[in-house]
């Protein structure tokens, strides 16, 4: 077995680590959704934690981990007799992006289930999880059906599995950790509302912090045995610490003065629903246990406030995480009751977290560690072809150009859709034959039988019974009798932006009406699960803003700071987008796109000689050859009108909508259009 980074080891990240260590002393807190940038050590942290976990009993040769002194009545190995049972470590289990919803609440035996009636049953990775650590890197590109799933489990402490009239249940209580770049997309507020607690990382920005780091890491990397073994004392202190703050945690009591405040926070910040409350008061609870406390203090309740309420604050993708803290603290001081006395300090360390006398305070090399920052894992290091773009340095006006405009107030659109059936990942935009949706037929499974149609499955074994010798009242079916359903669902596609930032377009009231409006089409795109780019062209050529991400607030972003002035290279944008679509294609063959073009339909040159008109003509027409769906919002104002931009619409076999359109309910026509606008190019380019 390979050696761990120590927990104790671990520089900084003072909040990550607090909140890891607040779910092992009381998973009842609900998980931990850590958010940061890439490199920042977030899956070392975690996977360090399962080495600082008691023992777990269990009874022996019971494959979902029965506690033998309280086994699971209802376990699908049981009924277990009482017995001293086994002892194993605590385990942390690791959910892939990829995995099905097979592999993650287990399977049965469809053939046997019909057949025998037997209920065999395959443990996922929920029952391995179960007692122990459950974590998700990347959670934000797991599949939104897996997460709900993911959730509930943790949200009820059990798992159920259906498969037609067939159920199995079983115990699943696991400290759920969830890692994310938020460059690559964000959770829904529904999903983001279940995690309990949620902290940001950041690597340190200063130079002696990121040398201790480096030193460590190397250090480990050399000899992972012996730099294991150096932490080896400050590991078991923690261990035994945690072991303690689980025993005190049932004598913890919260007084109504501090429930008050935790109340009063809660709306104060007008956090949904009442999870928060419970949330704050579960942790504030756990904070006062770590602390050797039986009683909770005001500052108990501001740490879990810290921790509980940023996430859940957040109402759209556009809106930055974070709590204000000055109106926290005016809210508890307003609030402010008796605090009980708290108890004496217990010998060892104090209560200052993890960053003081609590892990990582001192080391065998001596002195303290500092306050920030982190060594990255390998496995954190993201590959060449998957590492999210560098944040580009805010863009300044030069010669000839306006400097950015603010966005005017995104609004509702109606939904642009892709024409056909696809195939691509689960979303809300386009149809698609999914693993999920209304069942629409039947076929025989290629692989591992997933979706049973069992009317089909019935209809494919009846004809046999007689020449299988059946007796009984029992269906004799066979592997080839299994019927897989097809479902219909929704996909996200790939809606790229090219946006129009030349001279023409600079007027600073229409400018800031095409920020908001491109921003409301980026806040559908993230509603329906979709993927995002953006292409802007100006001056003499195109450029990729942003290549395509699940990060429609990353995408925000670039558009915001996005300058406008200089000639129309409408070809270049084109080219440019046509470029982006053909590397997609190879990427990630199954999503489709939906091309936005905004502009006013003006071509004025760039770097390519030529007819500029021309130019951009046929630059459009090689999309519509390989039948890319777009739509050109025509930005073009004033009471004479060239229709400049409903020309390209046509050559690019689209439709074309105003700007004022894009608000109204005329927009409702947007779907059929894009589809009318494919077969009416189809036809006269047939003609």
């Amino acid at each position: 077995m390979s050696t761990r980074y120590p927990f104790t080891a671990v520089v900084g990240m003072d909040d990550l680590r607090l909140a890891l260590l607040l779910n092992a002393v009381s998973p009842a807190v609900g998980g931990v959704l850590v958010r940061g940038e890439k490199g920042t050590a977030k899956s070392t942290a975690v996977r360090a934690l399962a080495e600082l976990l008691p023992a777990v009993p269990v009874v022996a040769g019971c494959r979902f981990s029965c506690d033998p002194a309280s086994p699971d009545p209802g376990c699908p190995d049981g009924p277990h007799e009482a017995g001293p049972g086994a002892e194993r470590a605590a385990r942390m289990v690791e959910l892939p992006v990829g995995a099905s919803e097979d592999r993650l609440v287990g399977s049965l035996d469809i053939e046997r289930a019909l057949a025998e009636g037997v209920k065999a049953f395959e443990p996922g990775l929920l029952a391995d999880a179960h007692r122990g650590i459950l974590y998700v890197d990347e959670v934000n590109l797991l599949h939104d059906h897996l997460i709900d799933l993911l959730l509930d489990a943790a949200a009820m402490g059990f798992s159920n599995v259906e498969r037609e009239g067939v159920s199995v249940r079983h115990a699943a209580r696991f400290l759920l950790v969830g890692t994310m770049n938020p460059e690559e997309g964000e959770l829904r507020p529904q999903l983001l509302d279940r995690f309990g607690l949620t902290v940001e990382v950041a690597a340190s920005r200063d130079p002696e912090q990121r040398v201790e780091v480096v030193r460590r890491r190397l250090a480990f990397e050399d000899d992972p045995a012996a730099f294991a073994a150096r932490w080896a004392d400050e590991e078991a202190e923690l261990r035994g610490r945690i072991v303690a703050a689980r025993a005190l945690l049932p004598q913890v009591t919260l007084g109504d003065a501090v429930l008050l405040q935790i109340a009063a926070t809660c709306a104060a910040f007008e956090v949904d629903g009442m999870r928060a409350d419970i949330v704050m008061a579960r942790t504030a609870t756990a904070l006062a246990a770590w602390a050797g406390r039986t009683g909770v203090t005001s500052e108990d309740v501001r740490q879990a406030a810290l921790l509980a309420l940023p996430h859940r604050r957040r109402r759209s993708p556009f809106d930055a995480p974070g709590l204000d803290e000055d109106k926290l603290d005016e809210t508890l001081e307003q609030f402010k009751g008796e605090d009980p006395d708290p108890d004496p300090e217990p010998d060892g360390p104090d209560d200052g977290g993890p960053g003081d006398g609590g892990p990582g305070g001192g080391g065998p090399d001596g002195g303290g560690i500092p306050p920030q920052g982190d060594g990255p894992a390998p496995e954190d290091v993201p590959a060449p072809e998957e590492a999210p773009v560098p944040e580009p340095a805010p863009q300044r006006a030069g010669a000839g150009e306006r400097a950015a405009v603010k966005a005017a107030e995104p609004f509702r659109t109606k939904v642009l859709s892709v024409p056909g059936l696809g195939e691509g990942a689960a979303g809300r935009r386009s149809r698609a034959r999914t693993e999920h949706g209304r069942t629409t037929g039947s076929t025989r499974p290629r692989g591992a039988l997933t979706k049973l149609h069992l009317a089909a499955t019935v209809q494919a074994a009846a004809p046999h019974q007689k020449a299988r010798g059946r007796t009984g009242r029992g269906l004799v079916v066979r592997r080839d009798d299994l019927r897989q359903a097809t479902r219909e669902g929704r996909e996200g596609n790939l809606v790229l932006f090219a946006v129009d930032a030349s001279g023409s377009m600079a007027a600073r009231q229409r400018m800031s009406a095409v920020k908001g409006a491109v921003l409301s089409l980026l806040l559908d795109a993230y509603q329906r699960r979709d993927k995002v780019g953006l292409v802007t062209f100006r001056g003499r050529d195109a450029e990729v803003a942003l290549p395509p991400t699940s990060s429609v607030d990353a995408a925000a972003a670039r558009l915001e700071q996005l300058p406008t002035g200089g000639r129309t290279p409408l070809s270049a944008g084109l080219l440019k987008a046509h470029d982006v679509l053909r590397v997609e294609r190879l990427r990630d063959p199954s999503r489709r796109p939906l091309l936005v073009v905004v502009t006013d339909g003006r071509a004025t040159g760039g770097r390519a000689a030529g007819d500029p008109v021309a130019l951009a003509a046929r630059a459009a027409r090689l999309h519509a050859a390989e039948g890319t769906a777009s739509v050109v919002v025509d930005c073009e104002t004033g009471p004479v009108r060239l229709g400049l931009a409903g020309r390209l619409a046509l050559e690019l076999g689209g439709t074309a909508v105003t700007l004022d359109e894009l608000r109204a309910d005329a927009i409702a026509g947007l779907v059929r259009d894009v589809q009318t606008g494919h077969a009416g190019h189809a036809s006269r380019r047939a003609a």
